[in-house]
């Protein structure tokens, strides 16, 4: 590591310390539930949640090349992990979580070449809405199982259920709920939804989280929980050993007829956590009060590195996680040290309050991630597609439904199809998916660079269009002219309006011409263009 980069970073410590320390503290107070109860819905020991979290902060945190993001384990990622932990393990939930650990190191190691390679900016390939769908439907399988954990359903009745089962089951759950489970799971809902509609500004600013577990454990102590006869509804969480040594399993690679599950979890846990976590600094760098650009490469091998050694321990896959590093930032974080700090403060707490983390409820994580579940696939979010145009709809729906029928991989190449039909259906040719076909115009007195997208200029084929604008240098003139363009799609005016955005603040002049001469298929900004 560069003398210089070491100095910067320790400089950055000298000088931030306070607020960067204040932030990590506040944020590890969300993580430390959050971080158990995604462990617990993965089928791993949930104590290992928190190690992948302290792993994340006191370690990726050094080589990360996004200063302001909360490194940790996902709620987007459970669905793959509990799968790939039920069908490994074969009804054994220790060789199931070992198995997976394994792959979580290999992808990890993926990870790490990803972004060695430069191979973020992928990313932008994806059509949005395929992306978003993907995240709902995440969310709507989070809440039909956690649903019935929330009621006091045995975990037993739910094993070996798909995603559309569990939904279908709710109201039979609500017939058969243990009330005492479900007063605790209802309670921390309602203080969850409706703790931003507290009057109290000062009681804001105290994490919901944390009063759900304040409320919860006393709860669960009135309600006698521990009580041996609920054992088999399995009412408090058994956070497991916190414990430093290997526990990946790759004797999964030896069993043949094994390898063909083993490798689709790997291709999930590798392209779709990088997908989250470079999507997610991405979306941190818009809300960053000091306007850096992250070096995402960077940040993915750094993710990499986490992740392998996580896997190695028996933790569970990390990425940049949008809530807590959203939070970081409103916490008044500086620097890449509020993410160390988040990681140091998580393991003082799981050395000092195990005894503690023993009384926490299931239901009052179960309410957590049902609540996170519900802001991935809120009604508002199927509002603000609509509102892009119907085409947009179909692709998020599609999305949602396939893989909530399937699975992610499935789902969000369904999402893709549909957009590729959509855009043969407004007379994109086929050749013009792979790439656009561009001319620049560059006036070097004046420093202006103008490119002319001929055909279409749609998801598929912005990687090409965003490579020529990423080479034009700082402070120039880009004028990107649509005016000969069939179509310009959803994903392709919202990327560039990030481009733009970016562009500006570097100290160039970025704007886009010739929309005029299209029509808008809905009232949006970022709605598709099709030529009149």
């Amino acid at each position: 590591m560069q003398t210089s980069y070491l100095s910067d970073i320790f400089g950055d410590l000298k000088k931030y310390w306070k607020q960067d320390s204040t932030s990590g503290f506040l944020v590890s107070l969300i993580a430390l539930p959050l971080c158990l109860g995604i462990a617990g819905a993965s089928g791993f020991p949930p104590i290992m949640g928190v190690l992948t979290a302290v792993i994340g902060g006191m370690l990726v945190s050094i080589f990360a090349g996004s200063p302001l993001t909360i490194k940790g384990p996902a709620a987007g990622l459970i669905v793959i992990i509990a799968g790939s932990v039920e069908e490994l393990g074969k009804g054994d939930a220790t060789i199931g979580w070992q198995y997976t650990a394994a792959l979580v190191a290999i992808a990890g190691i993926g990870q790490i070449l990803f972004g060695t390679l430069k191979l973020p900016r992928i990313v932008d390939f994806f059509p949005l809405n395929a992306v978003n769908g993907m995240l709902a439907a995440i969310g709507l399988i989070i809440i039909s199982k956690q649903s019935h954990l929330a009621l006091g359903i045995a975990p037993s009745e739910l094993k070996g259920k798909e995603p559309l089962e569990l939904l279908m089951m709710i109201p039979h759950s609500f017939q058969n709920l243990q009330s005492h489970i479900a007063i605790i799971g209802g309670i921390s809902l309602v203080i969850l939804f409706g703790w931003n509609f507290i009057p109290v500004k000062a009681l804001k600013k105290i994490p919901p989280a944390l009063i759900v577990l304040y409320i919860s454990i006393a709860l669960g102590a009135y309600f006698h929980l521990s009580d041996p006869s609920l054992a088999a509804l399995k009412p408090l969480v058994n956070p497991g050993e916190f414990s430093i040594h290997w526990n990946a399993d790759f004797s999964i690679f030896s069993q043949s007829a094994m390898l063909g599950t083993a490798f689709k979890y790997f291709v999930m846990l590798l392209l779709i956590g990088s997908l989250e976590s470079v999507l997610t600094g991405r979306a941190i760098d818009l809300i960053d009060p000091e306007k850096r650009t992250s070096d995402l490469s960077r940040d993915l091998q750094a993710v990499g590195i986490g992740n392998t050694l996580s896997g190695f321990l028996g933790g569970l896959p990390m990425i940049a996680e949008v809530a807590r590093s959203s939070a970081n930032i409103a916490n008044g974080a500086k620097s890449r040290w509020a993410n160390f700090f988040h990681g140091l403060f998580l393991l003082l707490f799981v050395v000092i309050l195990v005894p503690i983390i023993k009384m926490v409820p299931v239901a009052a994580l179960s309410a957590m991630l049902i609540f996170v579940g519900f802001r991935l696939a809120s009604p508002r979010l199927f509002s603000k597609v609509y509102e892009i145009g119907w085409e947009q709809l179909l692709v998020f729906i599609t999305t949602i439904v396939v893989t909530l029928a399937t699975d992610l991989l499935l789902g969000i190449a369904a999402g893709i199809v549909a957009e590729l039909l959509i855009q043969v259906m407004h007379g994109v040719s086929i050749k013009s998916f792979v790439k656009a076909r561009i001319e620049l115009d560059q006036d070097q007195a004046q420093g202006v660079y103008t490119f002319r997208v001929i055909d279409s200029a749609v998801f598929a084929n912005y990687l090409s269009l965003k490579k020529k604008l990423n080479a034009v240098p700082e402070g120039k003139i880009i004028v990107i002219d649509f005016d000969q363009s069939k179509m310009v799609d959803h994903s392709v005016l919202e990327n560039l309006s990030h481009f733009k955005e970016e562009y500006t603040r570097s100290g160039g002049v970025c704007s886009i011409a010739g929309l005029e001469s299209h029509r808008s298929v809905a009232g949006h900004p970022y709605s598709t263009r099709v030529k009149k």
